[in-house]
């Protein structure tokens, strides 16, 4: 597991670093998708979670979800081209949870992507740290 400014990013999934997303890899060929402990930090107290509808396609680089917290308001941003196949409706009613389990229940949507392609340009394993390393280390999640 990797540690990054006291955040953990377990190595079992796959990340988008630059926009702070973990996707892990169903038996169905779907995808569960979240945001990041570390994102979930700097949005401050998160007050609404609003996916996209469930059927409704997303393309790479385009929000698949909606989340506003008390210190930012943003996008989930897509690694790839997909479908929104399902979300979490408990996140829906209580989006406090991000806050409180970004890898476990407050997970925000199951997507199916749209290539078999779609883990590249993504990190996981032992390629996780090195990469988080850089990525903080070149101050690029301020721009």
């Amino acid at each position: 597991m990797a540690i990054v400014q006291g955040n953990e990013f377990p190595d079992h999934l796959y990340y988008d670093v630059d926009n702070q997303i973990w996707y892990q890899p169903l038996a169905d060929g779907t995808l569960r998708a979240g945001f990041t402990a570390w994102a979930t930090t700097l949005m401050g107290d998160v007050l609404v979670f609003t996916p996209k509808r469930i059927g409704k396609d997303f393309e790479k680089n385009k929000s698949f979800a909606v989340v506003e917290g008390g210190k930012w308001v943003g996008a989930a941003r897509a690694a790839f081209d997909g479908a929104v196949v399902a979300h979490n409706e408990a996140l829906m009613r209580k989006p406090e949870l991000l806050n409180q389990d970004a890898y476990g229940e407050a997970w925000m949507a199951i997507l199916r992507p749209l290539h078999e392609s779609w883990a590249d340009g993504l990190v996981t394993g032992k390629a996780l740290q090195p990469a988080l390393d850089a990525w903080f280390s070149s101050e690029a999640y301020k721009e």
